[in-house]
């Protein structure tokens, strides 16, 4: 028996739906996990980051608990709740002042490949921003402060000095 063309609303509908299920998946970047994700207050940090960094970086939906991310889903700034707290290091640690807000301290690294990756210093829980090598060479980091609100949302146990 030959098959039958699809009628033309049932069509419209499951051309839709392909469509909205390829528009999801083209924006969700993958993340993974932090060991200390679960932490209840990684929950408030995420929710509370800006829907948009820097200069029209837009927000991503991400595939693992207390992240999210921002900017083209091929090159993402990802931020992730709930990283191991770095203990004391030789590494440059920077106060980063929010205008009108908290002042939050980073550990900032370079990576061999040009990107870098910024976690919060003496805060629990932990908060990183790893921003590649792609965004790096094409913009300043300074949306970092943007963060801070979201950021306060931890524990400050210690301080750079």
């Amino acid at each position: 028996m030959p098959l039958q063309p699809l009628s033309r609303p049932l069509l419209a509908v499951v051309s839709a739906a392909g469509v909205a299920v390829l528009a999801g998946c083209a924006s969700t970047v993958p993340a993974q996990v932090a060991p200390h994700a679960t932490d209840p207050v990684c929950a408030s940090v995420v929710l509370a980051v800006p829907d948009s960094l820097g200069d029209g970086l837009p927000q991503h939906d991400t595939t693992a608990q207390a992240t999210t991310a921002w900017g083209d889903p091929s090159a993402p700034l990802v931020l992730r709740c709930g990283v191991e707290p770095p203990g004391p290091t030789t590494d440059h640690c920077q106060t980063v002042e929010t205008p009108g807000g908290p002042s939050i301290d980073w550990v900032v690294v370079e990576g061999a490949d040009g990107d870098w990756t910024f976690t919060t210093y003496g805060r629990v829980p932990a908060v990183e921003l790893h921003v590649p090598a792609a965004v790096a060479r094409e913009r300043s980091t300074a949306f970092v402060d943007q963060l801070g609100p979201a950021v306060a949302l931890t524990a400050q146990e210690r301080s750079c000095l």
